[in-house]
């Protein structure tokens, strides 16, 4: 029953998760613009044929052309990474919540694109924290975190540090305070740097650690913790930094649906807890009424065989 309860609940933890790469069609060239008309255009034909990875004229090959043809680790070399680095197996309702969460953080740290920054960290210290703070031994809690850290070429001393940092920088601070420094990105604050170098960058990248670091924040400078009015202050914050919206206060409103199934898993947990002591305790009740009753017996038992010994020894002398 417990073990139901629990898998059924933690199912939706997982869903917090980068999606599956959609199925793609493939076209007929034609839609490309290859075609004028009836004719061939032989110029985009030509430069379609001779095209080469990186060597695009556009803003994001001249900056990221040198990255072409770079070998990057497949999510099942970063899986198998991890699992040899943390040399144990892993509770089985928490495994495809782990598995998940180990592929979708490879598919973002691999990215050419992706800087981490004191929000991303401060964003998946926190994930992890409430994903793992209900897994049955601790110890293993805290393997997972520090190999999966590890498997994706991550400093946890830094990535911990950068996120208490953050955590005691907005400590004390309003919403209208993370607010104007995310508009103006100016001052030598640590969100007002993020929000400079976010605002300078074009190709900067989003991605759902960021977002859940924003959350957090929100939720230490009161923000309402909840869907409706996380989603709403992501908005803003997005807006303020010049950024899309719609990912993240996605990612916010599954955050918050996820969470609440674990809550509601931690709930029943406790409650089952609570049932089954209560059931071992009148069990040892009972255990122990029945020791008692079993101890008057014998001794009563044991009085009336003195007495006997004592009669049948009077009526010997007599």
């Amino acid at each position: 029953m417990k073990l139901t309860i629990a898998a059924s609940i933690l199912t939706y933890a997982s869903a917090f998760t980068m999606p599956g790469t959609p199925t793609r069609s493939f076209a007929n060239t034609r839609l490309y613009g290859l075609y004028e008309g009836d004719s061939l255009d032989a110029a985009l034909l030509e430069r379609e044929l001779n095209y080469k990875p990186g060597q695009a004229k556009g803003a994001l090959a001249q900056r990221f052309g040198n990255l072409a043809g770079r070998q990057v680790r497949t999510v099942g070399e970063a899986f198998s990474d991890f699992t040899k680095i943390l040399g144990c197996s892993i509770n089985s309702l928490y495994k495809n919540m782990v598995t998940d969460i180990v592929g979708s953080t490879h598919l973002i740290v691999v990215d050419a694109r992706f800087k981490r920054d004191a929000v991303w960290s401060l964003g998946i210290v926190s994930a992890l924290e409430i994903l793992l703070k209900n897994y049955p031994e601790k110890d293993i809690s805290a393997r997972i975190v520090s190999s999966m850290m590890e498997c994706l070429g991550l400093n946890e001393a830094e990535v911990q540090a950068e996120a208490r940092a953050m955590l005691d920088y907005v400590e004390g601070k309003t919403i209208d305070d993370i607010t104007k420094e995310l508009e103006t990105g100016e001052g030598d604050s640590p969100i007002a740097k993020i929000a400079a170098a976010a605002k300078a960058d074009e190709f900067w990248m989003y991605s759902k650690f960021f977002g859940l670091g924003l959350v957090k924040i929100g939720e230490i400078v009161g923000m309402e913790s909840n869907m409706d009015d996380g989603s709403a202050q992501m908005e803003k914050w997005m807006t303020a930094l010049g950024k899309p919206t719609f990912t993240c206060m996605a990612d916010s409103d599954q955050w918050f649906r996820s969470k609440a199934k674990l809550d509601m898993m931690e709930t029943l947990m406790k409650e089952i807890e609570i049932r089954e002591k209560k059931r071992m305790a009148d069990r040892l009740e009972q255990k122990a009424e029945m020791a008692i009753k079993k101890a008057e017996e014998e001794a009563r038992m044991q009085a009336d065989l003195e007495q006997k010994e004592k009669e049948r020894s009077e009526s010997v002398s007599n």
